[in-house]
């Protein structure tokens, strides 16, 4: 379903839409948001979810990339969210899972508070030297166990990084909502969404607002928080190309969430016949899965971990991992 454009939204408590505003009265200023609107919708602050936010700068380069951190045991969850998203995403997820696990949730380039040389390449190599970039400069040559969680456009990330077979400790990669057949053939349908978005908002709670009845999301606490941070993308192609073979071949447990059955392609039907990675279902949500229902995400990844016995250090399989490379 398309999202309704903002000029749809109504003010609680409003009567019924379907006028059409005069020439005069639309040059009134517009309403002002109610009280409760402002209320129901106001952002929330990210500290009430995560622990800490840190400024990772990459050695060498004028890459300043934003993190949000929470936990203090067990593996490493790192985090990468969709296209127009941002580290935020898994905010909510994060505060369930952070007494059993290290969450840390990136802001990619161009997204968030991230600040790069060149904020428009968005190009998936780039993408994917960012993420080992960072994950070097946090934990060195001796980083925790890690698993690798990507939503969307940051679900073909993680498995480009995971593909590349060089970071140490790599445990797990879990995948949500994005197929490869699925989201090539969705392109198109998906920048006509985007050319009929709103564009500009006449306050923070209004974006909220429409991010909720109209747009992507549906949990109103996910949105307050995640919503602020985020910035309007490009899908491209290249994102998607090759996915679900590059998924399947990544050497570690694997687990792809899905918002229904239907985006399953043809390699990924055969590779989860086979048994080469475990599918879950997530009924009842859209496609920012870890958003609209992050208690059950919180508890598909915490049951990863468990099920697979990652511990905080994990322990490395010869022959499957290459050093790290300088």
């Amino acid at each position: 379903m398309e999202p309704a454009p903002l000029a749809s939204l109504q003010e609680e408590g409003e009567g019924e839409p379907g006028e059409s505003p005069s020439s005069a009265a639309a040059a009134v200023p517009p309403r002002p948001a109610t009280h409760h609107s402002l209320h129901k919708y106001a952002p929330l602050d990210w500290s009430a979810y995560f622990d800490e936010e840190r400024r990772v700068a990459i050695p060498d380069t004028e890459d300043v990339f934003n993190v949000y951190m929470a936990g203090s045991e067990g593996p490493v969850v790192f985090c990468l969210h969709g296209g127009g998203y941002s580290g935020l995403s898994f905010a909510l997820a994060a505060s369930r899972m952070k007494e059993k696990a290290r969450v840390v949730s990136m802001d990619l380039r161009g997204h968030g508070k991230s600040t790069t040389s060149d904020d428009s390449d968005l190009s998936i190599e780039t993408l994917s030297s960012d993420v080992i970039a960072v994950l070097r400069t946090l934990y060195g040559d001796s980083p925790p166990a890690i698993i690798l969680v990507g939503h969307s456009m940051g679900g073909s990330v993680a498995i480009h990084v995971a593909a590349k077979k060089v970071i140490r400790n790599l445990h797990g990669l879990v995948v949500i909502d994005v197929v490869e057949g699925t989201a090539m053939a969705s392109l198109i349908h998906m920048q006509k969404i985007l050319a009929n978005r709103a564009q500009h908002f006449p306050s923070i709670e209004k974006a909220i607002e429409w991010s909720v009845k109209g747009g992507p999301l549906r949990n109103i606490d996910s949105a307050r928080v995640s919503i602020p941070s985020t910035l309007k993308y490009d899908e491209s192609r290249e994102w998607y190309e090759g996915l679900s073979e590059k998924f399947l071949s990544c050497p570690v447990q694997k687990v792809l969430l899905l918002a229904g059955t239907d985006r399953l392609d043809r390699a990924l039907t055969i590779g989860q016949m086979q048994g080469k990675f475990q599918m879950v279902v997530v009924r009842h949500t859209g496609h920012a899965i870890q958003e609209d229902v992050p208690e059950e995400f919180a508890s598909h990844i915490l049951n990863f971990i468990a099920r697979n016995k990652i511990g905080p250090n994990g322990v490395e399989i010869p022959g499957l991992i290459k050093k790290w490379q300088h």
